[in-house]
């Protein structure tokens, strides 16, 4: 259930500011803050945790903790508004309880259903945060007479936008074992072809929604094949169970299950399959320079762990180098070849004029590299040709540049992505792309780690991440090839950034109770652990800093989530990860990038652009990928076994991974369009 202790507001105008709150988005506050003034001080649901925005009451409405979750349930700010306002549909289905039956809507019919779940479908991080309720609706069939109908009828959209949309699947009241028949990917017989990873849409009672099969099966008691999606909008039921079985694994509400024969190929792609093996269209597209082109139709996904082998491992492989374009060819391998994360910036809406970059990029480069493996040196030169034409830079087709310098120019000045990193300090957020790695000059680091260096330099700057990033990218501390701080640095699989954040709940370091202290001076106390930001609850802090050693130490008090006070943690909280995807690495002006691609610690593969040439003035240059198993052995090895390694003497590529590395780029994988 919901917290007592808050209240909850949707927002019925939009307010002047903050600009990305939208009418019909839910909020909530504490109860204690809520006071009758002029100004209420509220956090959107939407935002996680998130930051508090003063809004004038007279843009908001409240909502009992009951509509806030029924209203929670729709899938857009628009509807949530229109049954906000629409109060006696609201209240019927508040009414509604297991076993009533209802009338929906299936494919244009009136088909009688019953009511047999009436719920959340995942519970909410927080406890005053709410996930929606949902209704499950078992669908029967027409009557002996042909007729459709019921005893009870509710207005359609008070049942629709709780889970009519998954009427193919019945849900009962009681878990139930269920045998699910596979291999998922043999079971492709529609007409269409389509297989897991393919592209389709499907209609609903929202319209048509589109998405990802992420899995294809049979369940019992259902003679039909079915799909289970992965929506691009919050219009699915599940994060990817059904019936308490997990099938699959995607967000909260982008699940949905429905008949295979009821699913046609995503018609804004005109793609059959986004499967590699399918031959993709072509069409040609003629720009107004006069260049005619040919590109694909289709997006592609990035390549999985099995097929890394077939489709990138080889020479020829990759991103053919030109002319200094390895800075260019090594951030667009490691962002592009087997990660999603970024590739919101291929499909976002662009400005006519930055429109042909957008379309290289994705047409030309990245689809080429997914479904080939190789895209030739002509296409990157393009790109430089295009970014140089708009005036960024005079020597993009030239001259070699830094990474960060052409991520910036791609993400902030072309495609005006977002900015990836929020970052806090002293109570104001600041936004970037890159974050550039600080550190003090009284460190004990020697062979570090990235996790100890993002937090030496989190501690150093006085910064805290204000939402946890789809996609980080650091710079390590060094200067190109002419200066690095670290003989070599440890890789961190997996970065936990849960003390980082400015925000939420934190776990006493020594009792696991509700973290009310933190300490900076304790940060380097070797007593607790080597590093990292120490957070203690009062009787540990009291106790801790009783130590002489530490007496004159200065805690300050935690911004702790209103919900939790006075209560001690529930269970243990759910750290915040990101996960390792791809290394930049650069060595006498040349950049190269490895690329965890497998959750195997042997799973790495190296790429380089320039890694030998055919000819002399007028030859060409031949990338390679190749696999580099060694880069796991060194990662399982103790730091005192690591620091002895003499690097000339390490195998294979790995002394380049350990002691080159420039750039670290990690992932949310929550936030991935393919996984």
């Amino acid at each position: 259930m919901t917290s007592v202790d808050h209240r909850y507001f949707i927002i019925t105008e939009k307010p002047p500011n903050p600009k990305h709150i939208e009418a019909g988005q839910i909020c909530y506050t504490s109860e204690y803050k809520h006071k009758t003034t002029s100004k209420l001080s509220v956090i959107p649901l939407s935002s996680g945790v998130g930051l508090n925005y003063d809004i004038d009451v007279n843009h908001m409405s409240p909502l009992t903790a009951e509509e806030a979750e029924l209203l929670q349930a729709l899938s857009n700010d628009k509807e949530r508004l229109k049954w906000f306002r629409e109060r006696n549909a609201l209240r019927t289905a508040l009414g509604l309880t297991k076993g009533v039956p209802v009338i929906v809507e299936e494919k244009k019919e009136e088909l009688r259903g019953m009511i047999r779940y009436i719920g959340r479908l995942t519970e909410p991080k927080y406890p005053h945060h709410i996930s929606g309720t949902f209704f499950g609706v078992e669908l029967q069939d027409t009557d002996e007479n042909g007729k459709t109908g019921g005893e009870v009828q509710v207005p359609l959209d008070c049942v629709a936008k709780g889970e009519v949309p998954t009427v193919d699947v019945s849900f009962t009241t009681e878990p139930e074992k269920m045998d699910i028949d596979g291999p998922a990917e043999e079971l492709n017989s529609n007409d269409f072809g389509l297989t897991v990873n393919s592209v389709v849409e499907v209609n609903l009672a929202q319209g048509t929604s589109y998405g990802i099969i992420r899995w294809i099966g049979t369940v019992p008691g259902r003679k039909e094949t079915l799909a289970g999606l992965e929506l691009d909008e919050d219009r699915g039921v599940s994060d990817g169970t059904l019936k308490d079985v997990r099938l699959f694994t995607c967000p909260p509400k982008k699940a949905l299950f429905v008949k295979l024969s009821s699913c046609r190929p995503d018609s804004r792609f005109q793609s059959i399959s986004a499967n590699h093996h399918k031959k993709m269209p072509q069409v040609e597209d003629t720009e107004k320079d006069g260049e005619s082109t040919t590109w694909t139709l289709e997006t592609v996904p990035p390549v999985s762990a099995e097929q890394v082998q077939q489709i990138l491992i080889g020479r020829m492989k990759g991103i053919q180098g030109h002319c200094n374009s390895c800075y260019m060819d090594a951030a667009l391998f490691g962002l592009f070849s087997c990660s999603s994360v970024l590739d919101s910036m291929l499909f976002k809406s662009t400005a006519p004029q930055d429109a042909p970059i957008q379309k290289t990029l994705l047409h030309n480069i990245v689809n080429p590299l997914r479904s080939k493996g190789f895209v030739e040196g002509r296409h990157i030169m393009k790109l430089r040709q295009q970014l140089q034409k708009h005036g960024y830079s005079h020597s993009f087709t030239t001259d070699e540049k830094d990474p960060e310098e052409f991520l910036i120019v791609i993400m902030h000045h072309i495609l005006a992505l977002d900015p990836l990193l929020k970052l806090s300090a002293g109570g104001k957020v600041q936004e970037s792309y890159c974050y550039q790695i600080f550190l003090d000059q009284n460190h004990s680091l020697v062979l570090p780690t990235v996790q100890q260096l993002l937090e030496h330099s989190f501690h150093s700057t006085g910064l805290k991440l204000a939402e946890v990033p789809s996609c980080l990218i650091l710079q390590m501390p060094r200067f190109g090839k002419k200066f690095k701080m670290f003989d070599k640095i440890i890789p961190s699989l997996e970065l936990d950034i849960t003390d980082l954040l400015s925000e939420g709940p934190q776990q006493c370091i020594l009792c696991g109770h509700l973290a009310a202290k933190e300490c900076t001076e304790c940060f380097k106390d070797p007593v607790f652990n080597q590093t990292g930001f120490k957070v203690f609850c009062m009787t540990c802090s009291s106790q801790v800093h009783s130590h002489p050693q530490r007496r004159f130490h200065k805690p300050v008090d935690l911004d702790i989530p209103p919900a939790y006070l006075g209560h001690s943690m529930p269970h243990a909280l759910t750290r915040d990860k990101l996960e390792l995807f791809a290394v930049l690495c650069i060595e006498t002006s040349h950049y190269v990038s490895f690329i965890k691609y497998g959750p195997k610690s042997e799973d790495w593969i190296f790429f380089d652009s320039m890694a030998d040439r055919q000819g002399e003035r007028d030859g060409f240059n031949i990338p390679e990928v190749h696999a580099c198993p060694e880069v796991g052995m060194y990662m399982e090895m103790s730091p005192a076994e690591l620091a002895n390694q003499v690097p000339r003497d390490m195998k294979g590529v790995a002394k380049r991974l350990f002691c080159d590395a420039y750039m670290y780029l990690y992932q949310s994988t929550n936030m991935c369009l393919y996984r």
